[in-house]
This record gives structure tokens, C-alpha cells and sequence, in this order.
């Protein structure tokens, strides 16, 4: 805890000492972890302890943290070279096909769930975040049956994530079509995806066919405006050189 005086991490401590994986506040922003056998229970008792009283899930998203704190841009001698050769070579996130995609590293605590919440009785906002305990099949417990607003984001997770949310009344892609292969938000996902999907107005249906687009990273261009770019002092140092 990096604020042992902030008064909503004190009273979590107290309440739940025997289900607190961590406590962390920065930037007066409290972060709960909680393990996932308690998952369900905390949440439960953070609505409806009236010390606490978080009555509404404003936010409910899956994390990957496969590569978490890795950076395929090159910034320290990016300057010397120009901005545009800071990508480091080789396959950075996401850039690769999907027959190329690389194995999953076996990393502890890879995939989580946070939820942000609110409580309009005592003002207070709380992060609570959720490892899920299996990487090769991410499960936890759904809160719908604690907070209703939590059905959608759940979805959402599931689409993009593929973390799957036990005893969820309707758990389906979202946003995604039906048969979509894979869940894009995956580090190991690529970014292209894995097909191209059109309308065929002879076939009057959807097909689907290979993608054709290159994996690759957009560099950005950078444009720097100083006075070696300004039109009229570019003619006096003309003229004064001629």
C-alpha cells in the first residue's frame, strides 16, 4: 500500500484482511486485488456492506498482460537516426499472420478483470481487479447477479478476450460476428485478423476469404516547425548566402 493514510484502503484492509491480495493507491486512485475464489463474495459485500455501499459498475474490461511493459519502438537513439527507424525489427505486437502467430508465453497471472466502481453515498471511486487463475482457459465468476450493468461488459470481455464469466445468463459475442475465429484483443492476435469478410452481391451472402494485407506498423510523421521552415527567413538566408 503506497498510502496508509488514505481512509478507503484502511477500512478495505479492515474488512476484508483474509481476501486481500493487495491494496494500492496512487494518484488517490485505490486499486483492490482480490483473488478469484473470493471474486464473487467481495463483490457482493463491497455493494452491500453500507461502510462501503458501491452501488453501480460504471466499467467492467478484460486485461492481457502478455508483453506487458515490452515496446517494439526504439527511442534513445531514435533522434539520430530520424523517427521513422525507431521500430525495432522483427515482429513486434500483433504483426503477423495468423498461420505465423507465435505460441503464447506461459506467464503467470496473464489475463484479468477490472471493475471500476462508484458509490454515490459516501463519494468514493474503487478499481477492483481479478487475475484469472488458469491462462489456457480464463474463468471467473459472473457479477451480473450482483451488478446488472455488468451483463454487456461481461460480453465484451468474452468477445475480445475470451475470458469466459461463470454463471453469465447470456454469455455470447457481442461485437464480433457469431463465427469469428479467435478473440482480437488478444496479444497474440494478429492485427490483420485471420480473414477478409465482404458481401458477394452474386452469392447474395457473406464470404469469407485470405487477407491480403501486409503485417506492418504505421509510423507516424512527425513535422517539425522552426525556423529553418519559415518561408521568408528561407529567401533572407538564400539571398544573404547568394
Amino acid at each position: 500500500m503506497s498510502d496508509s493514510n488514505n481512509p478507503l484502503a484502511e477500512l478495505l484492509a479492515e474488512k476484508f484482511s483474509d481476501r486481500v491480495e493487495s491494496i494500492q493507491v496512487d494518484h488517490r486512485e485505490t486499486t483492490f486485488v482480490v483473488a478469484a475464489e473470493h471474486w464473487h463474495d467481495v463483490a457482493r459485500s463491497l455493494k452491500d456492506d453500507p461502510d462501503l455501499a458501491f452501488e453501480q459498475l460504471s466499467d467492467l474490461c478484460g486485461v492481457d498482460y502478455l508483453g506487458y511493459g515490452d515496446s517494439e519502438w526504439e527511442t534513445a537513439e531514435a533522434t539520430g537516426s530520424g523517427f521513422s527507424r525507431g521500430v525495432e525489427e522483427g515482429f513486434g505486437p500483433g504483426r503477423f499472420s495468423w498461420e505465423d502467430r507465435p505460441e503464447a508465453e506461459n506467464i503467470p497471472n496473464r489475463f484479468a478483470v477490472v471493475v471500476h466502481l462508484l458509490s454515490f453515498k459516501h463519494n468514493r471511486r474503487l478499481r477492483l481487479r481479478c487475475y484469472a487463475p488458469d491462462d489456457e482457459l480464463p474463468v471467473l465468476p459472473s457479477l451480473v447477479d450482483v451488478w446488472n450493468s455488468a451483463n454487456w461488459y461481461e460480453r465484451e470481455a468474452f468477445d475480445l478476450f475470451g475470458i469466459i464469466f461463470e454463471g453469465h445468463p447470456d454469455l455470447r459475442r457481442i461485437l464480433t460476428d457469431y463465427g469469428f475465429v479467435g478473440h482480437p484483443f488478444r496479444k497474440d492476435f494478429p492485427l490483420i485478423g485471420n480473414v477478409t469478410v465482404r458481401y458477394d452481391e452474386t452469392r447474395r451472402r457473406v464470404i469469407y476469404e485470405p487477407v491480403e494485407i501486409e503485417p506492418r506498423v504505421l509510423v507516424p510523421r512527425v513535422i517539425r516547425r522552426d525556423s529553418r521552415y519559415v518561408p521568408d527567413k528561407i529567401d533572407r538566408k538564400a539571398a544573404r548566402e547568394a
